[in-house]
C-alpha cells in the first residue's frame, strides 16, 4: 500500500531552492493516493521530472511526452494502474508561428519572453523548435488553446499569427550544438564559465548576482557551486553547455569536454 509523503523528507537530497517544487509534487502524490485519480502535470525540464520520480520512487507510474521524442520539456501522466496513453491524451498541441519571413527575423529568446510575459505560466508551453530556416513552432497544453488562440498576435516588434498544426507536422529541427573542450581550474561554477566563455571571474560575479545563470534550468546565485558530469549550465546571452566529461591534467587542472548550445538555438 501506497504511503503518504511527506515533504520535508526530501528536502536533504535536493536545493533548498527546490522545496516548493518539492511540495508541489509532493502535493500531487497524496492526491493521487487519496483520491485514486490520475495526475497530467504542466511541462517539467529534466531536472522537474527528477525530482518528481524521486518523490514517486517507483509507487505509481510514470509516463511522459513532449510532443516529440527528444522533448526537453514533457508532461507526465501519474496513475496507479497502467493505462495504454496515446500521444492525444497527454492534450499538447503544436502551434506553428506564421510571421513575415522576408522582412523580419524570430529568435528563440523573443519567442520564449514573448509566451512567458504572455500572462501564462512558463510551465504551460513546452519546447520552442526551429528548422533554422526561418520556420518556428512550439508546444502547449490543450488546456489553453483558446489563450494561445486569441492572445498571442506578436513576438517582439513583429506581428505574428499562431496556427495549430497536427504534431505529426513538426518542423525538422535544426541542431546547432557543437562539442568542444577547455581547460578550468576547478568545477567551480565560475571556474567552469570562465574557461568556457573568456570571461573574468568578476565579469561573471555580476551574472550570478544579476540571475543570469541557470544550472540544472534553475537560477543559481552562488558561483561557488560545483558543478558534475551531466550537468546543464546556461548563461544569459551566451549559450548554454552540458558537461560531457572530465580528466585531469599533468599541471592539475580540469580538462573538459562538453556540449555547447550557443544563445539562439535550441
Amino acid at each position: 500500500m501506497m504511503q503518504r509523503r511527506q515533504a520535508s523528507a526530501f528536502y536533504p537530497h535536493f536545493e533548498p531552492e527546490e522545496r516548493p517544487t518539492i511540495d508541489y509534487f509532493v502535493g500531487l502524490f497524496n492526491r493521487l493516493i487519496f483520491k485514486h485519480e490520475a495526475v497530467l502535470t504542466h511541462f517539467l525540464d529534466p531536472r522537474e521530472r527528477e525530482i518528481l520520480e524521486t518523490v514517486v520512487g517507483g509507487e505509481a507510474l510514470l509516463q511522459e511526452f513532449g510532443g516529440y521524442q527528444a522533448a526537453e520539456k514533457k508532461r507526465v501522466y501519474l496513475s496507479e494502474d497502467w493505462e495504454n496513453l496515446k500521444p492525444d491524451d497527454y492534450k499538447i498541441v503544436l502551434y506553428q508561428i506564421d510571421y513575415p519571413q522576408k522582412f523580419a527575423q524570430l529568435r528563440h529568446g523573443q519567442i520564449l519572453g514573448s509566451l512567458a510575459n504572455s500572462g501564462v505560466e512558463v510551465a504551460t508551453f513546452g519546447d520552442i523548435v526551429t528548422d533554422g530556416q526561418g520556420t518556428w513552432q512550439f508546444f502547449a497544453e490543450a488546456e489553453l488553446s483558446d489563450f494561445f488562440d486569441r492572445q498571442i498576435d506578436r513576438i517582439g516588434r513583429t506581428r505574428v499569427r499562431l496556427h495549430q498544426v497536427p504534431l505529426k507536422e513538426l518542423t525538422a529541427i535544426e541542431d546547432n550544438s557543437v562539442t568542444e573542450s577547455a581547460v578550468a581550474s576547478s568545477m567551480r561554477l565560475d571556474a567552469l564559465l570562465a574557461a568556457v566563455t573568456g570571461k573574468s571571474r568578476s565579469q561573471l560575479k555580476d551574472a550570478f548576482t544579476a540571475g543570469d545563470v541557470k544550472l540544472n534550468w534553475h537560477e543559481e546565485a552562488a558561483p561557488e557551486k560545483i558543478a558534475a558530469i551531466g550537468d546543464m549550465i546556461s548563461l544569459r546571452h551566451f549559450g548554454r553547455l552540458q558537461i560531457s566529461d572530465v580528466k585531469p591534467t599533468k599541471k592539475g587542472r580540469l580538462h573538459l569536454d562538453y556540449q555547447l548550445w550557443r544563445s539562439g538555438s535550441k
